[in-house]
């Protein structure tokens, strides 16, 4: 992305309706992957014989591992304007849920990384030491790294996610590929992405965006990368017709704002906040037809 956008999202990614909105669909989607995660735990764990629950139990409520995922983030009120959604310190977490190891691939700013500590032990990786600046001045571990070489080794994470990243990269399936590497047997890939060429606008060229997908496209790149799909649907279906008109308006009229997060009505956040966030709602019970953006759910078999 061009440098002073890392600026503008940190400024605005708490309060701003687009921000707010997706993280509450994310972070449903997380809740029920984790939650498959976790099950999955407690089943090995009554498999095992009866010295190994043991030993791990003991090894789950002492006071390294305590302090191991002590940097969880603290729990935050969801106000009119904001999402912060509740984040669970180790104590409160389950064994299974302390056991789980998150990776956030360009993880940017940092908000959605904070967001992801709910549900393990999260960490992110992005190439620019801007957004890492931004992440560690918040208290959030990561690293240095490209999206298409993870300084990570194989299989060391639970859940991996590429949220609006994967669009930015020269090889998607190069990307992708990555991500499943580092991701454990078992584990899970989600990723959101933008949908229609189509849909192209100021903040595309901005981000330095390579494609916007059909779902067919990111479903088939998943493929390729060695990935299961479970899941992929559209979203941000309630706010598809006034962002084509708006992006139609820009074009015709040749107006290039700064960035498209700028062209918002401050007043009206919360509102249209919570109207985006209800989405997940429905996204429990159906897929979209079509969105502004797809969520995928993919699997390491």
């Amino acid at each position: 992305m061009q440098a002073h956008t890392y600026a503008i999202m940190n400024d605005v990614e708490d309060s701003h309706w687009w921000f707010v909105g997706r993280r509450a669909i994310l972070e449903s989607f997380m809740r029920e992957i984790a939650g498959e995660l976790r099950s999955q735990k407690s089943e090995v764990r009554s498999q095992e014989p009866d010295d190994r629950r043991t030993q791990y139990s003991s090894l789950s409520t002492s006071g390294d591992l305590s302090t191991q995922y002590s940097s969880l983030s603290t729990s935050g009120d969801l106000g009119p304007q904001s999402y912060n959604s509740p984040s669970p310190q180790s104590s409160v977490l389950s064994p299974e849920a302390r056991a789980l190891r998150i990776l956030d691939v360009g993880c940017g700013t940092g908000a959605n990384l904070e967001m992801l500590s709910e549900f393990g032990s999260a960490e992110g990786v992005d190439v620019s030491d801007e957004a890492l600046t931004f992440c560690k001045s918040k208290g959030l571990k990561v690293h240095k790294g490209l999206a298409e070489e993870l300084p990570f080794e194989n299989e060391e994470f639970d859940i991996v996610t590429g949220l609006d990243v994967i669009e930015h990269l020269d090889d998607d399936i190069e990307g992708l590929s990555e991500m499943r590497r580092v991701t454990k047997k078992g584990g899970y890939a989600l990723v959101f992405v933008p949908a229609f060429m189509w849909l192209w606008g100021v903040q595309d060229d901005i981000s330095h965006h390579r494609i916007r997908y059909r779902r067919k496209q990111i479903v088939e790149r998943m493929e390729k990368a060695g990935f299961t799909v479970e899941r992929a649907t559209y979203a941000n279906i309630t706010f598809f017709p006034p962002i084509l008109l708006g992006r139609l308006i820009m074009r015709l009229t040749g107006i290039k704002p700064e960035s498209e997060n700028n062209v918002n009505v401050s007043a009206l956040n919360g509102f249209f906040g919570r109207i985006f966030s209800s989405e997940r709602h429905f996204l429990k019970y159906f897929n979209f037809p079509l969105g502004v953006s797809i969520v995928v759910v993919a699997k390491k078999n």
